[in-house]
């Protein structure tokens, strides 16, 4: 239904009613909300007005709004509302510096521009009611390193959640192929500095993963909501395993002191051997390791730690294994070529 330029929203009646009811010393019989309230007086007649003031109350009510009905002291039929603020009102916060400069932490990955300014707002609040406002200075330097999921995002998570199929163009990581996918979305996740949906593909008629870096242009619903049931437990389960599962290999690197704290986080002891492929006569390895320091972490995913990698510039450095260091070396030379392109068309 189309509103009229001077009518309000229901959304925001239903506000206004919410904040007229927590504020009201007392209660608010409905001859004082319509004639207060901004919004009802919008109602054509007494009875639309009843019918919009029910439906209101019903739907503050399934919101978990503890809305009271107060009768009068001499008249039983002298009807009044209020909010119970003892029931409506959230506890104290009370934050130690440590679970402040946690809940910052997680709000790093979290900085895609859609909910960046919600995020921000929300910690600035919490600050407030905090144990110390420099709090997030226990946490200084661990940032995730999670890029910004796009414009994928926003259309992905809804999909998610309206259990309707999507259509996109995408980038395969190996190959380079651009394609068409129709995809029945199951789950958006933050997995080795990136996002990503895994889902059914419809095309390959299999589970699939799909960072959503990769994909290009717009998200585009498909067919109806409610088109596929949500899957359970041992079905996504089975999809996440058949996703990480692979050979596990170890990557040295030389990584700059107090920087890429999210692979740090990650590194394995090993016997304290130079891999195979180093060579530690080459003057150039040696000036590496001088000033860095050596870690070792497992991965799977040659091209998602490569990604993840040249997200830290020239703080880490690939000693081994090989491929994984072409591999960086490859991106790294494309990321060089496209800023070049991007100078002289400038």
């Amino acid at each position: 239904m189309e509103l009229m330029p001077d009518q309000i929203h229901p959304a925001e009646r239903l506000l206004n009613l919410v904040i007229a009811l927590v504020n009201t010393s007392a209660r608010m019989t409905k001859e004082q909300i319509r004639r207060s309230v901004a919004g009802y007086a919008d109602a054509p007649s007494d009875d639309a007005f009843e019918r919009m003031f029910e439906r209101d109350k019903d739907t503050l009510r399934d919101l978990g709004i503890p809305v009271l009905t107060v009768t009068g002291a001499g008249h039983g039929d002298d009807i009044g509302y209020r909010i119970d603020q003892e029931a409506y009102a959230l506890p104290p916060v009370d934050l130690t510096a440590a679970e402040l400069g946690v809940l910052s932490l997680a709000s790093e990955f979290w900085q895609d521009k859609s909910v960046r300014s919600d995020t921000e707002r929300a910690l600035t609040k919490l600050r407030a009611v905090g144990d110390a406002p420099e709090a997030s200075d226990l946490v200084a330097g661990l940032a995730p390193r999670v890029r910004a999921a796009g414009g994928a995002f926003g259309p992905l998570l809804d999909a998610v959640h309206a259990r309707q199929a999507v259509r996109f163009t995408y980038r395969a990581a190996s190959t380079g192929e651009v394609r068409e996918r129709v995809v029945e979305p199951w789950k958006l996740l933050a997995r080795r500095g990136g996002w990503f949906l895994v889902g059914h593909d419809r095309d390959r008629d299999a589970p699939r993963s799909f960072r959503l870096s990769r994909i290009e242009g717009k998200v585009r619903t498909v067919g109806s909501p409610g088109a596929f049931p949500e899957p359970d437990a041992a079905r996504l389960g089975s999809a996440l395993h058949s996703w990480t599962a692979g050979e596990e290999r170890i990557a040295t690197l030389a990584i700059r002191p107090e920087r890429a704290e999210a692979l740090r986080v990650r590194a394995v002891r090993t016997p304290a051997t130079t891999p195979d492929d180093v060579d530690l006569d080459d003057p150039r390895v040696a000036a590496v390791l001088t000033e860095r320091d050596v870690v070792r972490i497992p991965f799977t995913a040659l091209w998602d730690l490569a990604e993840e990698i040249v997200g830290y510039g020239d703080a880490v450095v690939v000693l081994a294994p090989a491929p994984l260091r072409a591999t960086v070396l490859r991106l790294l030379r494309t990321a060089a070529a496209l800023v070049t392109r991007g100078a002289d068309h400038g």
